[in-house]
């Protein structure tokens, strides 16, 4: 039976790069984010590869908007056996102690309340159909503490701790939750191509033996922070 992919957060990346990487093996996928015309550019680009794909335009933080946009895709593209959680950082990202409370606020409304509003709504049928899986996707800063990504981090941080408590609770019910930090810039063509990304993830879905994918080398973004370049470095 043809499974549906839902990207939320869909962008040029990491997000497409799993889109192609799904869609490749007969996945009907729906690409959530802000701007219609963007995702409708998106989809074009899966449609010219034979995918069948839908765009549904979400505020992220707008938890309505969110889960309205996941109901119109399982109604258009049928029961969603796979979501993705992926959004870039998006607003002010700020230094450990200049960070405030509003700061932190928008980070987590993003990351994290977004990431559990989307997973609550398409749980319950997962449950019932005993199969499915999410995919969190976080930046390097969720392992690797970062003065000038504070409050980026401290979003990241939750979702990989969330996201490895969900693997270990749903499990026993054939569900399968499996997070990836992204620790290295995602390039065209290079080693962090977004397709061979987008491959590793599939891989996770598949084999399900793991809860976490690192994607990059933590290490040396720790050497970075560590001689005091960081501030020109962007979180995935």
């Amino acid at each position: 039976m043809t499974k549906t992919l839902v990207v939320v957060g869909a962008g040029p990346g990491v997000g497409m790069g799993v889109a192609r990487a799904f869609g490749r093996r007969g996945f009907r996928v729906g690409l959530i984010a802000r701007t219609k015309e963007k995702l409708d550019a998106l989809v074009g680009e899966l449609t010219g590869l034979g995918v069948t794909a839908a765009a549904f335009p979400a505020d992220i933080r707008d938890r309505e908007s969110l889960t309205a946009a996941l109901s119109a895709a399982r109604s258009a593209l049928g029961p969603i056996g796979v979501l993705e959680f992926g959004p870039s950082p998006t607003g002010p990202i700020t230094h450990a102690a200049q960070t405030t409370v509003a700061d932190v606020t928008a980070q987590y409304e993003l990351h994290v309340l977004g990431a559990v509003a989307a997973a609550q709504h398409v749980l319950p049928e997962m449950r019932r159909q005993g199969d499915g899986a999410l995919l969190l996707t976080t930046g390097v800063s969720a392992t690797v503490p970062a003065p000038f990504l504070a409050n980026v981090g401290m979003a990241m941080a939750g979702l990989r701790n969330w996201a490895l408590a969900l693997h270990a609770e749903l499990a026993p019910a054939g569900l399968y939750v499996g997070t990836v930090t992204i620790a290295t810039a995602v390039v065209p063509g290079g080693e962090a191509d977004p397709d061979l990304i987008g491959e590793r993830y599939y891989r996770m879905y598949e084999e399900r033996d793991r809860a976490e994918e690192v994607i990059g080398d933590p290490a040396a973004f720790r050497a970075l922070v560590d001689s005091g370049q960081g501030p020109s470095a962007v979180d995935r």
